[in-house]
C-alpha cells in the first residue's frame, strides 16, 4: 500500500516524465489508478483490429489480457498470442505474427526519470515489436520501475527483475539462487540475451501510460 505522500510524489514525478517522454517524440499519460490507466489502454483497441503483446505481469494486473481475450472470443478483435500455441515452432509464427499487429501491449524493464525505456528480453519479440512492426505500441509503466538514470535502469532490470521473472518463468538460471544477475551466459536458461535501449520515438508509434501504483517487477 503506497501512502499518502508517496503518491503525491509520484504524481509530481509523473507529470514531469509525461513532459518528458513528449520531448523525445513518445505520447504519453499518468492515470492515478489501475483501473483507469486498464480503461485508457484498452480505448485504443477498437473492432476488427488485430491485437497482441509481450510477456508482462503489469498488463495481468491491470487485466488488461483477459479483457483482449473476451473480445476475441466474441469475434470484436484478433488476439495475436505468441505465449499460447503448445510447440516452440508455433510459438515463433504467431510472436513474428504478432510484428503486424495494429496494438502492442507491453511493460518495461525500467525507465529513466528523463524519459527513457530499458528492456533486457530473451527471446527478442518484446523489444522487436517496440522497435519495429505494430502500428501502435502500448507501454504500461508502475511507479517502482523509475529510475534516476540510464546506468541504475540497467542495474534494476540485472538485480531486480530478472531474477523475479526467472522465477515466475521457472528458468533455472543462477540469478534464481542468488537473487542477482551474475552474468551467467548459459544459453538454455537465461533471459538475458538482448537489450534495447529507446531513447526517441520517431514515429509517434508509442505510447507511455504511466500509473501511481507499483506494477510488475
Amino acid at each position: 500500500m503506497i501512502n499518502d505522500n508517496v503518491k503525491e510524489a509520484n504524481r509530481r514525478k509523473g507529470q514531469y516524465l509525461v513532459k518528458n517522454f513528449e520531448k523525445r517524440g513518445f505520447t504519453a499519460e499518468f492515470c492515478e489508478t489501475v483501473e483507469e490507466a486498464r480503461e485508457r489502454a484498452l480505448s485504443f483497441v477498437s473492432e476488427g483490429m488485430k491485437v497482441s503483446w509481450g510477456g508482462s505481469v503489469t498488463l495481468d494486473q491491470l487485466g488488461v489480457r483477459d479483457e483482449l481475450r473476451k473480445r476475441d472470443a466474441a469475434g470484436e478483435i484478433e488476439v495475436i498470442d505468441g505465449y499460447a500455441p503448445e510447440t516452440k515452432e508455433e510459438q515463433f509464427a504467431e510472436k513474428a505474427r504478432a510484428l503486424t499487429s495494429d496494438v502492442f501491449f507491453m511493460g518495461t524493464n525500467a525507465v529513466t526519470i528523463d524519459g527513457i525505456l530499458a528492456n533486457t528480453d530473451g527471446n527478442g519479440n518484446r523489444v522487436a515489436a517496440l522497435c519495429f512492426g505494430p502500428k501502435k505500441v502500448i507501454v504500461v509503466i508502475g511507479m517502482n520501475k523509475v529510475c534516476p538514470d540510464l546506468d541504475s535502469a540497467l542495474k534494476r532490470i540485472s538485480q531486480e527483475a530478472t531474477p523475479a521473472n526467472a522465477i515466475r518463468l521457472g528458468i533455472p538460471s543462477p540469478c534464481t539462487e542468488t537473487g542477482k544477475c551474475v552474468d551467467c551466459g548459459i544459453q538454455a536458461h537465461t533471459i538475458c540475451s538482448m537489450t534495447v535501449v529507446t531513447r526517441m520515438c520517431t514515429t509517434g508509434r508509442i505510447h507511455v501510460i504511466m500509473v501511481n501504483e507499483d506494477l510488475g517487477f
